[in-house]
Parts: C-alpha cells; structure tokens; sequence
C-alpha cells in the first residue's frame, strides 16, 4: 500500500482548478481565487483510505480560454501525451477527467468523454463537478485517490477483457452469493461447489467493470503483490535470521507442501515429472531456478525424468545451500497461502549450533555437507555420481556437470540427506570457512603414485587440528595399485593420524556402485564427537596390530627352531 497519494490538477486556464481546490478545502464557493493555489495536505484520519493526500495546482503562462471542443481535443493530443508520454503500459499514471462548471452546462457532457475513456485505459473515470455549488467536489477527490490506491490500469485491459491474477478464497460472509453471480453468468465458473480458475477471474472482472477495484486489490496486496503486479521484496523474503555455526532445512510442513504439488502437476501420474510438467510446475517464477545440471544433482527415473526422490533432495539442497533463494521460490509458489501459514519461514528450520552438538554428543541435523577433495584426475565426479546409483558404464550422456549431488542414507535406521560437493583441485583455502564441512572425504587414485601426496597435504594444512571427521577413499581400486610416492603410505597416514583406514572404492563395474562408503561418511557427519576407533576403525588396527604380533612371533619362533638345529 502508498504511503501517500499526490494529485496533480491539469488543464487550460480558466477551467476551474484553482477553485475546486478551494472548495474542497473551505467548503464554499470562493469569491477571490488566486492564480494558483499552494499545495493542499490532507491528514490520512480525514481521508477514506487513511492516506495522506497532496493536492498539487497547476497552472500555464498566457492560457486562452478555449470551447468546450477544443478543450476536449487537448485532452487527447495535450494532456494524456504529456503526463504519459513514451511511457510503458503498465507504469502509467492513473487518469481523472473532470468536467467542472457543470451548473453553466445544460445536460452532461459524458457521450462526448466516453470514446476518449475507451481510447485511453490511464483514464480511470470521468466526474463531472461544480465548484459554485459544491456539486461532487469531495467525490471527485475520493475517485483521484482511489484511482492511485486502486488503479484500474494493471488488472483490467479493455481490450483484453481481463488479466490473470492470483486464485485465492473469497470472503466467506458473501462466499454463497458470490457463487451464485458466477454460476449464473458463467459456464464453467463454479464447480464442486467452489469457484474455478475462470470463475474467481470473472468475478474479479466484474468487481472492476463496476468500479469496486479496491476489493481485487486487496486480495492482491494480502498476498504479496505491489503496484505492478510484482510480488514484493517483502513477501519473497521475509526475515529469516541463521546464526553463525547453524543450517537450514526443510521440515515436514515445507516437504508436505511440496509433495502435494509435485502430485499436483504429475498429470499423467507416472511419479515423476517430465521437462514440460517441470516447466509447467515454474510457469508461476519469472524464470526457472534450476539449470539442466538437476539431472546431474538427484536421482533419476530409469527414463531419466525427475522422481518424488530426487525433487524432494533438489529442494532439500536449495534449502541448505540458500535460504534466501529457497524462500523466494516458495513465494513463488504461494506457499503462505495455500499452507495457511503467516510465511515461508515456517516451511523451514534453523539447525542447533554444531559447537552445542559436539558438546552434548547429539544431533537433531538431518542434512549433512560433505567436501569431496582430491587431485586432478582422482576420481571425485565419478564419485559424485555413483552416489546417484550410476556406474562409469551408465554414463554414456553425461550431460551437464553438476559440483553438488545429494541422496538419502540410512544410519542407525533413521534417513538422513548427505550433500556431496566436489572441491576443485585448483581451490586456494584463504579462510576456515573454505574448509567448512560435516565430514571431508579425500579421494586419491590408487593406480596414481602422485595422487596421494595432494590429498596429504590438504589434510595437514586445513583438517589436521578441526574437529571436522575425515575419510580417505582409495578410488579405482580395479586398476593395479601402484606405489605411492615415498613417505607414509596411506594406510600408515591414516594410522598415525587416528583416522579410519582408507576405503578402497571403484565405479568401474556394469552394476550400480557400492553404498556402504556414502554411509560411512553419513555416519561419520552424524557422529562427529566420536574419534575413528569408536567409529569402527579400532578393530581393524587391532586385526593389524595383532596380525604385525603373530608375524613377529612366528619369526621369533622359526629363528628359535633354527638356531636350535645348529
């Protein structure tokens, strides 16, 4: 809504202007009326729709005063083309023709005004007045007002008959009779007893033929629309605070939400949604938010259509990645209406701080970030996408690339969502929030003396001393190992530095690729207070330390034997 209204006074000398003005302001006639009155303020509690208003007078140097014909022609060539002159439709300023003087008119000058409001749509109504005797004063500045307020212009085009706009419920105290106006005057613009799409359309064209544009205002502005018939900054993104070490996710209000929408556009009901269902699903956005690099983000169908699944884990990423965008997609959407709820924000929840979890040794997080890191080469898309179900053998048409996939994992019985992003082997860590993580897997190609040695590295300079869990994969374990270059190998690395043993992985294979490194990470992001030997790891360095024992004591033995035979 305006915060004020300013009305502008134009036309000839001698029309009057001056003097409406002051008839409104003194209520009577003015016998001494000055060239030009100073702007009039009117407090919003006097006006109808509590909105201050400034009247404004306007007046040229060396007028003639002219007959009423001509003065009706300089409508269309003088005045219309001076206020909205080379301006887009949409931005022009609202219109009132006003015909003052009417007490030294005999009869109305309205057939003559008619085909100059039906040439030009700015021209929201036309009043004919007399400032002598008070005749329709304060109407005429009630309708310049309301033509600012509630302009005709952005819903109703002549010519067009009528423009869409938002389908929300009418009010209930006239909701019956309302239904009976559209069926009545409608083929099809009551069904199931509740008013359809061209039904609400038809009601609010007739709200507006009638002059009642306040009532389809309203229902624009309760829900987010501005001026234009754009949704407003405010709607789109209302305040959503996420303190520092927090995340944000969908909750079961935002995901029920979607799901019924999904369902709703899955016309042919196959569970998923192909491209012209997807587009037809972002009809409502002014374009559409995710690229072609989706089908590289989620699951797929076997026929390569976006399952429930996957677009329940593309919105999911959104969420965690960015709120802000996430909300303003759910605005788009209509979720404050169609939920009932106030805004977005309840569609969403902001994580405890990760301090106050490793704190108390539990999460209630069920979206996790883990940073897949590794030299060129290692092996890192690849092992996004087995994430996905898809071997190398599966990926004939990769299509576009995609740094981030997410899937859901099971651990300890409960569905967490797990985002792999892909960190470039080019990525200069300035800052710790570059290595921000729930867990960081480091991938080097066992075929590969030098891939390891990144991998080292990175590690040392950015993990070493967080608190962020690590999990090395040895990837192409189908290709003969080859010796890593000298220091530490990576089964002696991990070792030293109480991490878990590396976890051999190869997507190689005609079937889909294993899972069980996808869960370890789950479980190593959900449990991130607990060290690599409480995870799991102590009984394999025991198998080592037990296996490197018995080694020495064989050798201890056959030593015995042998000297003994001497």
């Amino acid at each position: 809504m305006k915060r004020d209204v300013r009305i502008l006074l134009l036309g000839e000398a001698q029309v009057g202007k001056t003097s409406l003005i002051m008839a409104l302001v003194g209520e009577e006639f003015p016998e001494e009326v000055p060239p030009r009155a100073e702007e009039i303020t009117i407090p919003a509690d006097v006006t109808p729709e509590k909105v201050p208003t400034h009247i404004v007078d306007y007046s040229e140097l060396e007028q003639t005063e002219d007959e009423l014909q001509e003065e009706i022609a300089k409508i269309r060539t003088k005045w219309i083309p001076m206020v909205n002159g080379g301006v887009e439709k949409g931005s022009r300023i609202p219109i009132i023709l006003v015909g003052n003087k009417s007490d030294l008119q005999v009869g109305s000058s309205m057939e003559v005004i008619l085909p100059i409001m039906n040439q030009f749509s700015e021209i929201e109504t036309c009043v004919e007045c007399s400032a002598k005797n008070l005749k329709n004063i304060s109407e005429l500045f009630y309708y310049a007002q309301k033509a600012v307020l509630h302009p005709t212009a952005p819903l109703y085009d002549p010519e067009e008959k009528q423009k869409s706009c938002f389908g929300n419920p009418l009010a209930p105290q006239a909701l019956e009779d309302v239904k009976m106006v559209v069926w009545k005057n409608t083929t099809d613009g009551v069904q199931d007893n509740g008013l359809t799409l061209n039904g609400f359309l038809f009601l609010n064209t007739l709200f507006i033929q009638r002059g009642r544009h306040e009532t389809t205002w309203t229902i624009l502005r309760r829900f987010g629309y501005d001026d234009e018939l754009e949704l407003t900054d405010d709607y789109l993104h209302p305040q959503f605070r996420v303190p520092a070490g927090c995340s944000t996710e969908l909750n079961h209000l935002g995901y029920q939400f979607l799901q019924r929408l999904f369902e709703k556009h899955d016309k042919d009901q196959d569970g998923a949604l192909s491209p012209l269902e997807l587009q037809n699903f972002f009809s409502v956005f002014p374009c559409v938010p995710w690229g072609p690099e989706l089908y590289n983000t989620v699951c797929t169908t076997d026929k390569g259509l976006l399952s429930l699944h996957g677009f329940l884990c593309q919105w999911t990423l959104v969420a965690y990645l960015d709120v802000r965008h996430c909300l303003e997609c759910l605005g788009y959407l209509g979720y404050p209406i169609l939920s009932e709820q106030d805004s977005q924000t309840q569609a969403l929840t902001v994580t405890r701080e990760k301090r106050i979890d490793l704190e108390k040794g539990q999460t209630q997080r069920n979206v996790f970030l883990c940073k897949v890191l590794g030299a060129r080469g290692a092996g890192k898309s690849a092992f996004l996408q087995a994430f996905l179900g898809r071997s190398l053998a599966q990926r004939e048409n990769p299509g576009e690339p995609s740094l981030y996939v997410i899937n859901t994992v099971q651990v300890n019985g409960q569905e967490k969502y797990l985002i792999l992003y892909e960190v470039s082997a080019d990525t200069t860590f300035t800052k710790p929030s570059d290595a921000a993580c729930d867990v960081a897997c480091f991938i080097y190609d066992l075929s590969d003396p030098r891939s390891f040695s990144y991998c080292a590295s990175i590690y040392k300079q950015h993990y070493m001393d967080s608190q962020i869990p690590c999990v090395f994969v040895a990837s192409k374990t189908d290709l003969p190992e080859a010796a890593q270059q000298p220091g530490l190998s990576p089964t002696e690395f991990c070792y030293k530095h109480c991490l878990p043993p590396p976890f051999l992985f190869s997507c190689h294979g005609q079937g889909p690729p294993a899972t069980a490194v996808y869960t370890k990470l789950a479980t190593a992001a959900t449990f991130p207070h607990l060290n690599a030997v409480e995870l799991g790891a102590a009984s394999f360095w025991l198998r080592v330390a037990l296996g490197t024992a018995v080694t020495a004591l064989v050798g201890f033995t056959l030593y015995r034997l042998l000297n003994k035979n001497k």
